[in-house]
């Protein structure tokens, strides 16, 4: 184990220098999650570094901007430190605030804006090693791994994977999704007021964006593949959004499944039956996954439909030794499982198995 203070910087690029003091920790993704597992390396005399390549809380960011959290305040926060909201549950712009300010009183080591393009595992007994590489070996033989970035290169003896899953969206797989009417993404309701939008799925994220666009004045019909509404829909949105398909205010088809998307209209099968609907915008909010990619090429077995990576629960450690998990990407396509309060707790299992491996 090595100390925050063996961590040197450069003069000019201000990166961190780890040729000659191998980290002891790198963390991929500072969302919150992330962010509680620096803090818990920190606190324990480890010394790491945070990667994110967007901003701060960077799939925070990327929220609707009115977003509500299902959660309480209270259940969101970091370390004891109090989360002060408005409301009981916090809106996206209260979380960004939040998140900085934790990491800003930790004074935490993160590089933002910085994308991990690979990680190779330096196995030093087996592996022939570069000059410099050969430079880096420890006493004790330790592996490494060599983490590949787009500003530097780093090497570390641990590297926990953190990414969430907000950055890839499901794919519609129908011709003319690439259209620029289409968006995967919802941000704002102001830009369809008075336009005909549908907006297909029928998880919180699509029943948050039709409600919100039905009242800045959009004609909203909903496009869901199921018999109803999703069954995770936040408990206080249900009875809003069933009244307004009730009324009239809002469209529905259910047992729906799109066809095709062109310039002015939307074509879509329901019970076998093929509809075209006029049409100017659509928001396909159909779910979003990890990267699984990304976590299969380390080497990390993904089991079963659900593509879960491989690791043992009591230390988050997959089965690539050296390499751990934390948060949502813990349930591969089961996004529901993991949730900021129920994957706080990673960081602690982590940092206490890497202390017990030295």
């Amino acid at each position: 184990m090595s100390h925050n203070s063996s961590i040197e910087k450069t003069q000019n690029a201000g990166t961190l220098n780890t040729a000659n003091h191998p980290l002891d920790l790198i963390i991929i993704g500072a969302g919150p999650i992330g962010i509680s597992c620096a803090i818990q390396a920190k606190k324990k005399g480890l010394s790491y570094l945070v990667l994110e390549k967007g901003c701060m809380t960077n799939s925070l960011y990327n929220y609707p901007l009115d977003m509500q959290f299902f959660s309480s305040s209270e259940k969101l926060e970091l370390e004891d430190i109090p989360f002060n909201s408005i409301e009981a549950k916090p809106r996206r712009k209260e979380a960004l605030e939040y998140y900085r300010r934790v990491s800003d009183h930790f004074e935490l080591n993160i590089q933002l804006f910085e994308t991990v393009g690979d990680i190779q595992l330096i196995k030093q007994k087996t592996t022939k090693l570069t000059a410099h590489q050969e430079g880096l070996k420890h006493n004790d033989g330790t592996d490494l791994f060599q983490v590949n970035t787009s500003k530097a290169t780093y090497f570390t003896k641990n590297v926990t994977i953190a990414t969430g899953f907000f950055d890839l969206a499901e794919a519609l797989k129908v011709p003319g999704e690439e259209l620029p009417k289409v968006s995967h993404y919802f941000k704002e309701a102001h830009y369809y007021s008075g336009q005909k939008l549908a907006v297909i799925g029928a998880s919180n994220s699509a029943i948050d964006a039709a409600l919100a666009c039905y009242r800045k004045g959009a004609q909203v019909t909903l496009i869901i593949r199921g018999p109803e509404v999703g069954p995770r829909v936040k408990y206080w949105v249900r009875p809003d959004i069933m009244n307004r398909i009730k009324e009239g205010d809002i469209g529905v088809y259910y047992n729906a499944s799109v066809t095709e998307i062109a310039k002015n209209s939307l074509s879509f099968t329901q019970d076998g039956i093929l509809n075209t609907i006029e049409n100017d915008f659509v928001l396909a909010l159909t779910g979003y996954r990890p990267n699984l990619p990304f976590i299969s090429q380390l080497g990390i077995t993904l089991e079963g439909a659900a593509k879960i990576p491989s690791h043992d629960p009591k230390t988050m450690e997959t089965n690539v030794p050296g390499l751990y998990l934390a948060g949502v990407i813990c349930g591969g396509l089961e996004t529901h499982k993991w949730f900021i309060e129920n994957s706080i707790a990673h960081g602690d299992l982590i940092t206490e198995h890497i202390l017990s491996k030295t």
